[in-house]
């Protein structure tokens, strides 16, 4: 039988071999960072919510997500990933996930669910249509990744034209 419940301290393992999977689906395993004890101290801190979906007894799917704000609409929540165990798709426990991920948002007040999903993964493209989403083709997601932030972040930040959004030389 399948079910989704929310993540327990001992699931950490498990919830982190699901993103080293994910990772490698999405042909990048060296972009991973968090460990499992990182991923439990930010859970810990209230940093994310994560569920499990467990089949037969053990985790085979997680999903994880954690607010957001729109200034047009109020609260919204972003589902970061949603993983299956690729023996255990097609078995439903993706489409608990995503409603229990949606029923949080919903019954706590988010005007929106935002996610991404890789263009070329058709298979999730195609999950997601069927329950209704809107998969947006005129916005494109923006990132800094750490270095980028620290030197942004610096003190010697270059002087910007805020009128005609440019860095001054």
């Amino acid at each position: 039988m399948n079910s989704v419940r929310p993540a327990q301290a001992h699931d950490f393992p498990a919830v982190h071999a699901l993103v080293c999977a994910l990772a490698h689906f999405e042909q990048a395993p060296n972009e991973v960072e968090v460990t499992p004890e990182s991923l439990l101290q930010d859970w810990k801190a209230n940093r994310f919510d994560v569920w499990v979906a467990e089949s037969a007894g053990a985790v085979h799917g997680m999903a994880l997500g954690f607010w957001r704000y729109s200034t047009w609409k109020g609260p919204t929540y972003h589902l970061e990933d949603l993983v299956v165990d690729e023996s255990y798709r097609g078995r439903g426990l993706g489409g608990l996930l995503f409603r229990t991920v949606a029923q949080h948002a919903a019954a706590l007040g988010a005007q929106r669910l935002h996610w991404e999903v890789l263009d070329w993964n058709t298979p999730a493209v195609r999950f997601y249509e069927s329950l209704g989403a809107e998969i947006a083709q005129n916005w494109w997601p923006c990132r800094l990744d750490r270095a980028g932030l620290e030197r942004l972040a610096g003190s010697s930040l270059p002087p910007v034209d805020s009128h005609n959004a440019t860095v001054l030389p």
